[in-house]
């Protein structure tokens, strides 16, 4: 069994490590999860459930970074 599973990031394919919770793998692919909104196979994740959502080999994630400015 791999170590590692792919999935869909904003229409690229990246790799995580496997068993990994939304949190980590937003970590891993670089992103501040304070910072972004996410759509978890075509359905927005209320940020609650982020902690116990595992990302799994094949998931569709859209990663949205919230800008600021003025």
């Amino acid at each position: 069994m791999s170590d590692r599973i792919t999935l869909e990031v904003n229409g690229e394919t990246r790799t995580c490590a496997a068993d990994s919770q939304l949190p980590d793998v937003l970590h891993q692919l670089g992103y501040n999860p304070r910072l972004v909104a996410v759509e978890y196979n075509g359905e927005i994740l209320h940020r609650q459930y982020w902690s116990e959502t595992q990302v799994k080999g094949g998931d569709r994630l859209e990663v949205v970074t919230i800008v600021g400015g003025g």
